[in-house]
């Protein structure tokens, strides 16, 4: 996620727990109810394993390293835009062959300081998530691809590489996970407040007991590369609901009467894996699958160039 003003700093701290990310994917079995029974630990080991990467290429290898584990084939994709080189891991889940292309994706690079843990391994863990529950029971009416965008917090580059690339087949939507932390609030880019999805979504989130804030007004993350080229893009993070109104203020360039817990960890050195808390994510996840469900259920046509 891209901030308007880097200058929040304050301390960090870091854990790697790769045996209980790794214990978790043994024990946890691939049924039509695995995010109904994941454990938060799971999400939180992976947020730690990303988080602990030394450097881009070792936050790459604990996304492969997962993907791998749970038999889901996944090819790197060099780009070069604005001067700079990057790798974009793109997986595909699979499905019907003529079926629209649904494409969740989340950044895994980060800034320099800090760990990046909520920004964005947290998004990163939660795409991961949402896979093992859609390779363990596939989505009919779609085919899923994943994508872990670079470069993001150089100006979403790995994300507009990947757009533009020539022959690039537009999805019938994308959905974009970034800062998915703590909190009690599932916000959502929407463009449209009133679809099928959105819908879908504040139904399941109040029988969820989980906040639902959709709306068009959102801090610049990957979304934006897939709706400045007309193409369909929603966005999510888990933060707390009291903190939106004053995150919207500080990317309006405005300065609230507090600074929201999210512009005081991200782009800082606060950034590590103790800033996280998991308590809502499995409600969060079962929030997000059933929802994407739903759009399965009633899928929109292809998307035509």
């Amino acid at each position: 996620m891209d901030l308007p003003d880097p200058s929040f700093r304050a301390r960090r701290r870091i854990a790697a727990p790769a045996l209980l990310l790794a214990f978790a994917l043994l024990t946890a079995p691939l049924s039509g109810t695995a995010l109904a029974k994941a454990p938060p630990d799971r999400w939180q080991a992976q947020v730690a394993q990303t988080s602990a990467g030394a450097d881009t290429a070792a936050r790459a290898t604990s996304i492969t390293d997962r993907l791998d584990a749970l038999g889901i084939a996944w090819h790197a994709e060099a780009f070069e835009l604005d001067g700079k080189h990057g790798r974009n891991v793109v997986a595909d889940l699979g499905g019907p062959a003529d079926a629209p292309l649904l494409l969740i994706g989340a950044h895994y690079d980060r800034v320099d300081v800090g760990h990046g843990a909520t920004d964005n391994a947290s998004g990163v863990a939660t795409v991961l998530e949402l896979a093992q529950a859609l390779k363990a029971r596939p989505l009919q009416a779609h085919r899923v691809k994943l994508a872990f965008w670079d470069l993001e917090e150089q100006g979403l580059l790995g994300s507009r590489a990947w757009v533009a690339t020539p022959g690039q087949e537009k999805p019938a939507l994308y959905v974009n996970f970034d800062v998915f932390g703590w909190g009690d609030t599932l916000w959502m880019m929407a463009p449209q407040s009133d679809t099928p999805l959105v819908n879908a979504l504040e139904a399941l989130s109040r029988q969820q007991k989980l906040g639902f804030q959709p709306g068009d007004k959102y801090p610049p993350t990957d979304h934006l590369a897939f709706l400045k080229a007309g193409w369909p893009a929603v966005s999510f993070s888990l933060v707390g609901g009291d903190e939106i109104p004053d995150i919207l203020q500080v990317f309006a360039g405005q300065k609230p009467a507090q600074a929201p817990k999210v512009m005081k960890v991200i782009h800082s050195p606060q950034d590590g894996i103790d800033q996280l808390d998991a308590r809502n994510v499995p409600r969060a996840l079962r929030v997000l699958e059933n929802g994407l469900r739903s759009l399965d259920a009633k899928p929109a046509p292809a998307p035509t160039d």
